[in-house]
């Protein structure tokens, strides 16, 4: 048995926690293995020999109390040793702990993107002691459409999901009114059974979700009639939706814990809202600025004046500058769409189109010619057009 400190073998202090400890030991387990090039026997002893008793709660209590006079006989391992096979593993369940630091190792090089798990791979073939994991309930998808205003200022809205929810009549237990939750006896609340064997090479032990607690460790005294013990059943459910003001079409929502319910009071999946925006018969969105466009006569374009428009606030009155040419962009400031994330609001762009008229008067026309020729213009004007005027009156 080595004498150095076991904590120093590891590097790692003593109030380390189990996930620094996991770590030190791959990183060196990876860098000493013997099959390594490079890689040291003696040192990969050692760091074997540390882990083996500081990776485990009772030893590593023993090991703080006792020092160096813990003796490896005490420790009661299992597996063997690292004069056996294996090159110093001590069982599979170091082995598949190895296994799974030379994958971290592995996914950092060129193979980063492979969906690879080497420590799940050798943890199942080999025994590694994997708490089974609890089913988490499904994530859900819906669309809702909303109107054009209330994507601007936000808007609440109730909506009817069908989906899988907690069992109102065990809240969620799985048991039967008036009885209990009770421990797997089974597995014994641990959630998963383990089995083991002994080979020409070793001891194995595999572990494997309970079939019967689902890996929760704890089944119904009693299965509740209106879920069979699953603890979820499929039902109607209103859910109140906040849109925020600025919200967009095609952004999405993210309502936690509002997909289906997991097996029994394991955490439910989440909710997402894709938004669409029905369109304006005015007003267009481009970012966070409002677009429309106001006609104006003629007359207004070169005198100039105020016109009222509509904003999504509400009529407003818009300055024209005299001598105005159609297509100018006029800006309301601050009379656009709110910033989703930030404070203060786009602007609203309003684009001028001066509309020509269609008939004038005799009036109308005199004074437009009578305009035209003060202003040097020279305005050909067909006689017999002008006499089919006159004779009309």
């Amino acid at each position: 048995m080595s004498k150095r400190d076991y904590y120093e073998i590891l590097g790692v202090s003593k109030g380390a926690s189990k996930d620094d400890i996991r770590r030190a030991y791959r990183k060196l387990a990876h860098e000493y293995h013997p099959d390594k090039q490079g890689g040291k026997a003696d040192k990969f002893r050692e760091v074997n020999e540390a882990y083996e008793v500081l990776s485990d709660e009772s030893k590593r209590s023993q090991y703080d109390r006792f020092g160096q006079t813990f003796e490896q006989s005490a420790r009661g391992g299992q597996g063997r040793s690292a004069s056996g096979g294996f090159n110093g593993f001590s069982g599979f369940s170091d082995f598949a702990d190895f296994a799974r630091g030379f994958g971290d190792n592995f996914s950092r090089g060129p193979y980063s993107g492979a969906e690879f798990d080497f420590g799940d791979i050798f943890s199942d073939i080999f025994g590694g002691q994997r708490k089974a994991r609890r089913q988490q309930g499904v994530d859900l998808e819906m669309q809702i459409t909303i109107d054009f205003l209330d994507s601007v200022f936000g808007t609440e809205r109730e909506i009817t999901l069908e989906k899988r929810d907690s069992c109102q009549a065990c809240k969620g237990e799985g048991a039967a009114p008036g009885s209990k939750v009770v421990t797997c006896p089974k597995c014994h609340g641990q959630g998963q059974i383990i089995t083991r064997r002994q080979t020409i090479l070793g001891n194995f032990q595999q572990a494997t979700t309970c079939d019967r607690c689902q890996g929760t460790g704890k089944v119904p005294e009693k299965e509740c009639p209106e879920c069979a013990g699953i603890g979820t059943k499929k039902q109607s459910k209103k859910i109140k939706v906040i849109t925020p003001p600025g919200i967009d079409s095609g952004q999405r929502l993210r309502l936690s814990g509002e997909g289906e319910m997991g097996y029994r009071g394991s955490r439910p999946g989440d909710l997402y809202i894709e938004i669409r925006v029905k369109p304006h018969p005015h007003f267009k969105r481009e970012g966070v600025n409002i677009l429309s466009e106001v006609p104006i006569s003629f007359y207004q374009a070169a005198l100039g004046g105020e016109i009222e428009v509509e904003t999504v606030d509400g009529p407003v009155m818009l300055k024209i500058p005299s001598g105005i040419q159609s297509g100018k962009v006029l800006r309301l400031s601050g009379k656009g769409v709110p910033h989703l994330e930030t404070k203060g609001r786009g602007d609203h762009l309003i684009t001028v189109r001066i509309v020509t008229p269609q008939k004038l008067t005799k009036k109308e026309k005199e004074l437009l010619k009578a305009l035209s020729d003060e202003s040097g213009e020279s305005v050909k004007v067909n006689k017999s057009f002008w006499d089919k005027i006159k004779d009309s009156f």
